[in-house]
This record gives C-alpha cells, structure tokens and sequence, in this order.
C-alpha cells in the first residue's frame, strides 16, 4: 500500500494511455431471455426468515426488510477460499473494488459507484473508520475471524448518522453455541501463500464463547509495473486474534463482548531501490447489556472502541485513528408494529506525529445524536420510516430521513420505493492537516430508488434502479486556502450515483446459478466524466453443483473499461476473469479446499502502474470434529 497522503493523487497525471480492451459480455444480451435462471441476489441467496441486522440496527426477517440486502455466511465465506474482504464481498450485486497491488496493499469499495469513504462499515457493532483520507482500512480486516457479512446497498445515514451515504457492511465474528467445537486450517499456495488458524467455540444457555488465532503470509508479487520503481516481490505478513464471551445473567438480562487483534505487515513500491513497507495495526472492543424487559420491550446498551494505526517505513509517516461510540436503543413491537428510540454519542481522534516536514497533528470531535425508527408488516404491506438528528461538535445539526415500502403484489412478486438523505462530515485530516481547510462543510446526499423482485422456491430474479446526488463533494484541488503549495481540499464537487443492478438465481438439473449484471453511470456532474476507477458496466455469473462429494464451482467476472483519473484520459481496459473452486470431506473430521482464481492468467489493471496477481491457486485443509 502506498502513503494514503495526498501526494498519490499525482500518480493518475504521471500514467500514459493504455490499449482498451474488448468487454467480453455476451452473456448480457442472453439476460433478458433467461433472467429467471441465471441471475442472483448475491453470492448465496438468504432464506426469507433469515434474520438480518444491518438494515435496521433491529434483528429482523429478510421478508420484513424493504433495503437492497446480501448476506454472506461463513460456510460462503470458506467456500471461497479467498484471503481479503473486499474479495469475498466483491461477487455481490452493485459492488466494484481497487486494489493497489496484492493482498495487504490498499483497497477500496464502491457501493453503487459512491466513494469508498460513503460507506459505514461495522465489526460487532464497532465502527471502523480512519479519520486521515477517510473510510474504513479495508486492508486491515482479517477476513480468518469474520462468520458473517451483511451488506446494505444505498444510504443509511438516517440509521446511522455520518458516512453511510452510499451504503452499510457490517461484518460478524463468530457466536459460539452448542458442545466445544475446536477447529485448525492449513493452506498453501502459489507466490509464497501460507496460513494456518485455530479455534474453539461452545456455550451453554447461560454462557458461550468463541475464540481464534490466524497467521498468513505470501512472498508477493512486485506491486508495480514500469522501470520506475522496486522490481522486489512485495509480500505480507498478517497475525490475528479474536475473541467472544456472552452472559446470560438470567432469562430478561444478558452481557455480550468482543475483543479483535489484528497485525499487518505488507511491502509496497514506492521508490526504485527502497524496501518500502506498510504497518497496520487493528483494535476492537465492543461491550454490551441486552435487557428483554417484556415480550415487546428491549433495551440495548453498547460502548465500543476502535483503533486503527497506520505506518510506514523508511519514509515514516503516520496516522492513529481512535473511534469510541455509545449507543442505548430501545425497541417497542406491538403486533404489526416497531418502534425504535437511539440515543448515540460518537468521538473521533486523530493524532499524526511530526515528521521532519509536517508538524505534529492531533485533533478530536464528537457527535450526539437522537434517531427515532418505525416499521410495520402487515399483509401485503412493509413500511420503515426513520429520522436522525446529529449534533456535531463542529458543524451543528444536522437532519437525515428515509421513507421506504414495499407491496408484495402476489406471494411471488413484490415491488419497493425508497428515498433517503445523508451527509458525511469531513475527517479532522480534510480539515486540520497541511492540505486541510477548516471551513469545509459536510457531503450531502440525496437518494431515490425502485425495485421489483420475483421469488418461488430456489429461484429469485430481482431488478433495482437508482440515483444518489451528492453536493459539497470533498475534493483535492488546487493550492491556496491551505498551508500546503501542492494544493488543498475543498468542497467544490457534485456527484450522481445512478444505475441499475439486475439479479437472479435458480437451480436447474442438481446445480445452482447465480449472478448479477449492474448498469451505472457514476459521474462528475460538473464536468460531466466517469468517476474513476468504477465502470459503466460490470457482471457476475457463477455455478456450482455437487458431483461425488465434491462441491465444483466456477465464478466468471467481467468489467468494462473504467479511467484511473478525473480527466478520463487515463484507460483502464476491461478484462474477464474465470475462477474454479472445489471442496470435499476427505475423511470424518476433514475438509480440504481448493481454488484457482484468474485461470486464464488475465494481465489487468484496477489501478494505473499497479499489477495484479495473475493466475493464482490455493489448497487447505481444515480438521473440525462433528
């Protein structure tokens, strides 16, 4: 990963013109004639009484929420056989991602074309964001502790409050329940590839546990193309830990807390010569008191903690975001009915240590907050209303809300409207720093979307049109209003988010298809070019079936071209890239696991002069007792 510090936005102006490559989606005219077959919600379909949480902050069945949802369990997730994330995340419906370079380097996700940053990303209930260039670290994560991930496409901000303008990820440890069950992973693979992880989980009605350990590592590739810089392998090494505890104090009172560790270190190239190097430090605390008073009245309280630390070496530079959150919500079900009271306090704090050009930098800030929600399913009929009022410690108030309902016409069909405001204020980095103005103003956000979705049995076809407008759109321009001669943010830009995003999914003679196909444009509305680094088109397709024992799948993902620079003078080429995967039970208490990701050795770029890992395989083994 490179230094997140302004100075790459310099990167885009240095690259030179690329060869465009053909986008090979002919399966995109073969939608419309067999959208009931081919297409899905996400990478696995949620059964309807799954109960989701991200959409509400509330725990409720998939069938009662009226949000653009996936849901991504852990036996998906191991399935994969991927290392990141943003890997696993990216097979979703209306979601692209970045990369610079290989795993452990810089990543971004863009929900529905919206920067990174308008995402508010969630670990147990603790927020994760960095109060530098703003957004969560994404390479931080280790996708070994996560069971579970939910995502929610458009904005949330009036759950939520800042940042959930383009949509919410919430990512899930794992809860134990039932007798001790222990587990350990090895794997290996190609460019250096080694990990191994352990753990136990179990609990009884009055206490249950989780705990676990990983270690990963890879020798890399060179993170980037061209003369200019280290031609080295560009590894990482990753070690994480995490842990659950949950206490039934008695049948109306119960105690739940988490602990998550995590340890990076990667290389990347930012010179010719130098052994440049990323270190990422990631901390999660999150305790809390769940009181079910009555059969329709709860309280949660929660105080969480998140930390997340960034450096590099030999050109030090650093950056420690500390995040704390307070939240007491109250729910009211009466039959049809939910009520929902949030009283919410957030405080941010960003320290940069002086380095031999920049001073010392060590700001904070806080946000109150008051959110009030109503939901009801009745019949045909699902409707969610929400407000938030935000006290910013720096801006003042500031007022969010969003409407949504939906009308299930047949037991089969139902269709859904929803619109929506949101904000993000700018990070005490945009602000405070040497590029940083402080008079810049919170993002605000604008969103209307429809959606119809056809469901029976095992197959689903589902079709949602948006547009998100956003103004005070924070950019880095021009020098002047900071200290800094390279140049300054400032809030002069306006975006629209709008497309539409297609998706199915059935199963036809023993094996199960799913995908997605998402048509956007996500654009500069003052001078009219594509945003970068996202496409005007993008898809999915994905089968697997169960032959012998043996769970066979493969994975086809394709992009059009995208630009890596505002001007859209700088092309991306489109690409296709085909993945294999299998598994099987090998003996009682055995799993092994094998994958090939880009089998036809594709050459692409998510970014300019940053390559990507062609043709890679996995193989691992997992010993977990039934």
């Amino acid at each position: 990963m490179t230094n997140t510090r302004p100075f790459n936005v310099r990167l885009s102006a240095l690259s030179v013109h690329a060869r465009v490559a053909v986008l090979p989606l002919a399966l995109a005219a073969a939608f419309p004639a067999v959208s009931q077959t081919l297409l899905a919600q996400a990478a696995t379909e949620p059964q309807l009484r799954e109960t989701v949480i991200t959409a509400t902050r509330v725990a409720r069945p998939l069938a009662d929420i009226v949000s653009d949802v996936s849901v991504i369990d852990r036996e998906t997730i191991e399935a994969s056989g991927a290392v990141g994330v943003i890997d696993v995340i990216s097979r979703l419906p209306g979601v692209q991602i970045t990369r610079n370079g290989g795993q452990g380097s810089n990543g971004s996700v863009y929900l529905r074309g919206a920067e990174s940053r308008f995402t508010a990303v969630y670990l147990d209930g603790v927020r994760l964001d960095s109060q530098s260039t703003g957004g969560v670290v994404w390479e931080q994560i280790p996708l070994s502790q996560i069971d579970r991930i939910e995502v929610v496409r458009g904005p949330a901000a009036a759950v939520y409050g800042s940042d959930a303008m383009g949509g919410v990820i919430q990512l899930f440890t794992k809860k134990g329940e039932g007798a001790p069950a222990p587990y350990v992973g090895v794997g290996l693979g190609n460019q250096g590839t080694r990990t191994v992880q352990a753990g136990v989980s179990g609990g009884t009605e009055q206490v249950d546990y989780a705990l676990g350990l990983s270690h990963e590592r890879a020798d890399g590739f060179s993170a980037r193309v061209g003369s200019a810089y280290n031609p080295d392998e560009d590894g990482y090494r990753r070690t994480s830990a995490n842990a659950r505890l949950g206490v039934q104090l008695d049948t109306t009172h119960r105690l739940e807390g988490t602990l998550l560790a995590s340890n990076l270190n990667s290389q990347y190239d930012g010179s010719k010569t130098a052994d440049d190097r990323n270190h990422h430090q990631l901390r999660t605390a999150s305790l809390a008191w769940l009181a079910k008073w009555s059969d329709v009245y709860s309280t949660r309280l929660q105080v969480t903690q998140g930390q997340s630390e960034y450096s590099t070496r030999p050109n030090f530079y650093m950056t420690e975001t500390t995040l704390h959150n307070y939240l007491l919500q109250n729910e009211w079900r009466l039959g049809a009915h939910l009520f929902t009271a949030a009283l919410e306090r957030r405080e941010d704090e960003l320290h940069n240590p002086a380095t031999e050009f920049v001073g010392d930098l060590q700001r904070d800030r806080s946000q109150n907050a008051l959110a009030l929600g109503y939901g009801l399913n009745q019949g045909a009929h699902t409707l969610q209303a929400n407000l938030r009022y935000d006290d910013d410690s720096e801006f003042g108030g500031k007022s969010t809300g969003s409407l949504s309902y939906g009308y299930a016409i047949t037991p089969q069909w139902r269709v859904t409207a929803a619109a929506g405001t949101s904000f993000r204020a700018p990070t005490l980095y945009h602000r405070f720093s040497e590029y940083g103005a402080p008079d810049l103003q919170p993002e605000k956000g604008r969103n209307v979307e429809l959606g119809a979705r056809w469901t029976q049995g095992e197959s689903s076809v589902g079709v949602v049109a948006y547009r998100n407008r956003v103004s005070n759109l924070i950019n880095f321009g021009a020098a002047g209003r900071c200290d800094s001669s390279f140049g300054c943010y400032e809030n002069v830009g306006r975006a629209e988010y709008k497309g539409v995003t297609l998706s199915a999914a059935h199963r036809i003679a023993g094996v199960s298809l799913h995908g997605s196909i998402d048509w956007q444009n996500p654009r500069d509305l003052d001078s009219g070019k594509l945003l970068a680094r996202r496409a005007k088109r993008y898809a999915t397709l994905a089968a697997d079936t169960l032959v012998a024992g043996w769970t066979l799948g493969a994975e086809l993902y394709a992009s059009a071209r995208r630009y890596d620079n505002a001007a859209n003078t700088n092309v991306l080429g489109g690409y296709t890239t085909l993945n294999l995967y299998t598994s099987k039970r090998v003996a009682r208490d055995v799993t092994l696991l094998a994958r090939v990701d880009n089998l036809a050795d594709k050459d692409y770029q998510l970014a300019r002069t940053y390559a990507t890992g062609g043709r890679t395989f996995y193989v691992g083994l997992k010993w977990a007792p039934q």
